[in-house]
This record gives structure tokens, sequence and C-alpha cells, in this order.
């Protein structure tokens, strides 16, 4: 344990000033505080209004139902300020593929402008189109990641984070190939969203204490859509009369997919190096070095103003650089599944796999499926009427196929993971594949025992 007085020695032979660190006893008291104050905002639900959900997102709803000039003038701003800063900082210039950004960043100011105002063409103002990514997409995701990256600093500020880490050390690591401290990734964009797991999957890397490899299986493996949105989906293909039974077979279909992706290309031959601390301790001590480990990080935790803004800033910045892409990038996908037979020739691809597994109309399932690449909702929208098996099959690879034009891949460039765009199409094959194989073979099975019918 680093001691209160401990001073450090720089390089010029002067001495560095001690290090500030909290008593063991406040250091406690903050740890279990803060690190309740986070379980409780991101994972308990509140009943409020009838409605049923964690308090963040009341929040985030509040102000996108009750004060929504309020909401749509601050994405406003956001969308200004994410349109602007790669100007400001330069970074535009970076590569092909932050040029590519900028440009669809501009492009979705301008048609947020156009929606708001009414100008749009006739045809990108029917409801599956603008409306629908400002309304249900972009308004929520640009008052959700702010607001939670703040409180996100409750869960993976004060210690919580490196407790997980020791504990989920040796479930992660063997399966998934990925250090403990990602289950709270998992956790957090499941029960708020793929901004948020993607915020702290970031914020860990730019750390290192993640590797390439690592930072990638957690993007695109447990980046997943929330569970409310996991809600949507169900009661779109009518199967919230078998809930239960879709959302655990999905979780569980989802992580055996990301299990699988892990260990072969393109994300197998990522660099997988990473100066981290190896936690892995004997059975018996495990629970002590994890309190220990957490208690220390609290110790240290010292400038909650700090801590608080930190996070906010991020999440604003990550917002910023994502709501406008959403709006454009998701546009673009959307008119060309709906004019287009690009999504058509995709499901080709996917046609053999769909035949393979006995769905009954193998071809139009595939089409529906391969939709998903530009809009997670698209496979349930698209197969809504189709048979009780394409229905449960395509609300499971609107989950588990995680990659998706309209936000998540927006979202991964937005970071600093190093993952380009043709290896996320690559990567999201591989998972609606694999998705489609596993969630057909469990979906015939639940059929035969009636568990659904």
């Amino acid at each position: 344990m680093i001691e209160q007085n401990t001073a450090a020695h720089l390089n010029d032979g002067t001495t560095a000033p001690p290090e500030k660190l909290l008593s063991k006893s406040l250091a406690l008291i903050q740890l279990i505080v803060f690190s309740t104050i986070g379980l409780v905002m991101f994972f308990v639900p509140f009943t409020i209004g009838e409605k049923s959900t964690i308090l963040f997102d009341h929040g985030a709803t509040y102000l996108v139902t009750q004060q929504h000039t309020l909401s749509v003038t601050l994405l406003f701003l956001l969308m200004v300020f994410g349109v602007s800063k790669p100007f400001i900082d330069g970074s535009w210039r970076k590569n092909i593929t932050h040029k590519i950004l900028t440009l669809f960043k501009i492009i979705g100011l301008i048609l947020a402008v156009m929606y708001i105002t009414g100008t749009a063409p006739a045809f990108m103002m029917e409801a599956d189109m603008l409306p629908f990514l400002f309304e249900k997409l972009a308004l929520p995701v640009g008052m959700i990641v702010p607001l939670g990256a703040l409180i996100l600093a409750f869960l993976v500020g004060f210690g919580l984070l490196e407790m997980v880490g020791v504990l989920m050390q040796p479930i992660m690591k063997p399966i998934w190939k990925t250090p403990g401290a990602s289950a709270i990734d998992a956790v957090a964009s499941f029960v708020g969203s793929y901004s948020i797991g993607l915020l702290i999957t970031n914020r860990v890397y730019l750390q290192k204490q993640y590797s390439a490899r690592e930072a990638i299986i957690i993007a695109t493996g447990f980046s997943t859509v929330s569970a409310a949105f996991m809600v949507i989906v169900a009661k779109t293909l009518g199967l919230m009369e078998f809930w239960n039974l879709f959302f655990w077979s999905t979780l569980v279909i989802t992580f055996i997919v990301t299990a699988i992706t892990a260990r072969i290309p393109p994300i197998s031959l990522f660099d997988d190096t990473v100066d981290r601390p190896d936690h892995n301790h004997e059975r018996g001590k495990r629970l002590a070095a994890a309190f220990d480990l957490g208690l220390s990080t609290s110790r240290r935790a010292t400038d909650l103003k700090h801590i608080l803004w930190s996070n906010f800033r991020d999440g604003l910045i990550m917002a910023a650089a994502i709501v406008p892409s959403i709006i454009a990038v998701g546009l673009t996908g959307l008119l060309l599944a709906k004019y287009t037979p690009v999504f058509d020739a995709l499901g080709l691809l996917l046609y053999p796999f769909t035949w393979l597994c006995g769905l009954p109309e193998p071809l139009v399932a595939a089409k529906g499926m391969s939709a998903g690449l530009a809009e997670m909702f698209l496979p349930a929208l698209l197969l809504s009427e189709a048979d009780m098996l394409t229905r449960y099959v395509a609300g499971v690879i609107s989950i588990s196929s995680v990659l998706f034009f309209s936000a998540m891949i927006p979202c991964v460039l937005a970071t600093e993971i190093p993952l380009s765009v043709g290896k996320m199409v690559i990567i999201w094959f591989e998972r609606v594949v694999l998705s489609i194989l596993l969630a057909a073979a469990f979906g015939q099975l639940a059929m035969y025992m009636n568990w659904i019918g």
C-alpha cells in the first residue's frame, strides 16, 4: 500500500510532492457510498409515471418528452460542437476515415436543421426515416450519453471497477479473453446503452489497462443495445409472451458468439500486449485482494469535482461526435434498405445459412436480417409478420449482431479503439452467421418443447 507521505524522485534529482491520499476509513466510506450511488442509478429500476426503468434513463426521458424544446436546443449545441471540433483540432485531416466521418457530421447537422424546419424532402420525412432517426435515436442518445457519463464516474472512479476486475478475472479471461474489469462494460451497455459501454471501454483503453485486442473484443462483443430496447424489439416481433425465454437466450447466444469471434480473424490478429498488473490470486485471497485494490484506488480519488467533470466532458465529446453521424449514416442506411437492392445482395450471402437452419422463407429472412447492418431495429421491422421461428431468430440477430451503421459503428470510430469500417463489417457478418446458427437451433428446440409457439 502506498503511504500518504511517500515522495517520488524525479529524473532531475528533485523530489515530487507526496501523493495526496485519503485515510483508509474515509476511503472506505467513499468507496461504499459512491459505488452504491452508481449501482442504484445504473442497475436498479424505479417506477415513475407507470414506466419502470433506471433513474438516469428517467432523467433522459424527462428531457426528451417533457422538455422537448430544451433537449432539441441542447442537441443542436452538441451537434454544432461535434461538427466544429474536427476543424478546430485538425483531426479531420488524420486519414480518409476521419474525412468521411467529418463530411457525414456536416450532412447530419444539415439534415437535422431540415427536419426541425420541415424543409426536408417528403421521402425523408416519412415516419421511418428522419423522424425515427431524430426522435428515437439522436435525441435520446444526445441526452443519455452525457448524463450516463456523469453517473458513470461513481462506478469507475472510486475503486468498484478495480474490485470487479479482480473478482471476475477467473471467468472473463478464459471464456472471452478479456480482463475481469470488462464485466462492468458489458453490464453498463446492457442496463444503460452501448454508447456508455463504449465510453468505459475507450476510457480504460486510453489508460492502457486494455490491449487493442481486448478493447475490440469488448467493443464488438459486449456493447449490445440496452435491456429497455430489447423490450421494443420483442414487442415489435410479438415475443413479449415469451419475454424471459427471449431475454435470457439472447443474452447467452450473444456472449457465446463473442467468445467465438474473439478466437478467429480479424479480432484474433490484433495486438494483445498490455502492461497491466496480473491479478491472478490464490483461491481464498481473491476477495481480500479485490478489496485492497478497490480501497487503494478510492484513497487516491481525492478530487470529486475533477472526477465528475472529466467523465461528463468525455460524455459530451462522445455525444457530439456520434449524434450527427447517427442522423447522416443512419439515413443513408435506411434509404439503401428501402430503395435499393444493396441489402438484397448482402442477404444472398446469408441465404445459405438461413436455408441450412430450416427457416421457412430463408431468402426473405436473409434479406431482412442483412438490413441490420444499416440499423439494428430493421430486422425486427422487416420480419415482424414472419413465422414464429424467423421472428425469434430476427430478434436475436437484432441484439447479438452488435454492429450497425446508424449508431454503433460511428460510436466506435469516435473512440481511439483501432478498428476500421471494413473490419467491423467482417465482424458483423461473422456475428450474424453464428447468431443465425445458434438462434435457429435453439428456436427449433424451444418450439419442439412448446416453450414458444
